[in-house]
């Protein structure tokens, strides 16, 4: 029986020219921007060419492009890699905002001709304007494309077993002979705050994954906040910010450990964004060492967590069967999806 695995990612703009189209893409989906399409689509095209000399400028900081696509692409070899010694099983990469879509890999799958899909996004912690908003448009041009298949959805995995020794082990090599006066910063992109109001599970998923990797780290009597990064525009969103959290302790002459804990790959908000313009804040503000944890990559244990989340799926109905969720008591409403 063969079976594809479909990996969702946000995508990142893969020259320099690609940078107002890749925005425009993001701040152009009702997920991110929930406003009728007449009025989202110009402002879409007007935030994306204010903000494309800004993201241009983080983008030269790290080559001129994202290197989203090719990290997400080793994962998926890896994957498969793993997934391959217990069957027929075959990966792709879809991107949410730029390429390559999900359009184009329908056909790829189409021409592959599996048994069964397994859509796997590559957030562990599910929020409507990532793991949903690429769920979503999946199932919508599926429908369209009369491509009606066997199809099971894993929502979300923040507590995931080897996604949390994946994150403890990182942790732990980062430390280790490091001054025990630091500050561990577990940082997350942010969400508006009326976001989480209106019953998105990211931020209480965020922390169901800290509270999980802390339990793993019990004897390494670690001092630990939660704070999100990444905030634009005018609303209000959830807290604390990172920024302010590594000026706060980088007063108090604390080190500063920075886990990424929402990010599987790297890509600007972790190197550019902690690696380079919160190192500076830190170091501006007095802090005595900054160091900050790889994102999981193809870490050994992250991938035997995708291989088993992947196996555990039992397929049933003509098209989009159960969704797979871990926080099914907590009515976690990536059910609805």
């Amino acid at each position: 029986m063969k079976k594809a695995v479909i990996l969702f990612n946000l995508g990142g703009p893969d020259k320099l020219e690609s940078v107002e189209s890749f925005l425009f893409n993001l701040f152009n989906d009702p997920a991110i921007i929930s406003i009728p399409s007449i009025i989202r689509y110009p402002l879409a095209k007007f935030i994306s060419k204010r903000r494309a000399p800004i993201a241009k400028n983080i983008y030269r900081e790290i080559g001129n492009k994202s290197p989203i696509l090719e990290l997400t692409q080793e994962q998926a070899k890896s994957l498969e890699n793993s997934l391959s010694k217990e069957g027929n099983y075959k990966c792709f990469v879809v991107m949410r905002c730029w390429h390559p879509r999900a359009k184009k890999i329908i056909k790829e799958v189409k021409e592959y001709n599996p048994d069964e899909i397994v859509l796997l996004p590559l957030y562990p912690q599910y929020s409507a304007s990532t793991s949903g908003s690429s769920i979503k448009e999946w199932n919508d041009l599926c429908k369209k494309e009369n491509f009606n298949i066997k199809t099971k959805t894993i929502c979300c995995y923040p507590t995931e077993n080897n996604f949390l020794k994946s994150h403890a082990f990182l942790i732990k090599k980062t430390i280790n002979n490091l001054d025990k006066n630091f500050k561990l910063l577990f940082s997350a992109h942010g969400l508006p705050e009326n976001k989480i109001k209106k019953g998105d599970p990211y931020q209480w998923q965020v922390e169901q994954t800290v509270q999980g990797i802390m339990s793993k780290l019990t004897n390494e009597n670690i001092d630990y906040i939660i704070s999100y990064q990444s905030r634009v525009g005018p609303l209000k969103w959830i807290g604390p910010s990172t920024d302010e959290v590594i000026v706060k302790y980088s007063k108090e002459k604390k080190g500063i450990v920075i886990v990424p804990v929402a990010f599987v790959s790297e890509h600007s908000e972790t190197l550019v964004e902690l690696d380079i313009e919160y190192k500076k804040l830190a170091e501006k503000n007095g802090c005595s060492f900054y160091k900050r944890v790889p994102a999981l990559g193809i870490e050994e244990n992250f991938i035997k967590g995708l291989t088993e989340l992947v196996l555990q799926q039992e397929t049933r109905g003509n098209f989009v069967s159960s969704v797979m969720c871990p926080n099914k008591y907590a009515k976690c409403p990536c059910l609805e999806i």
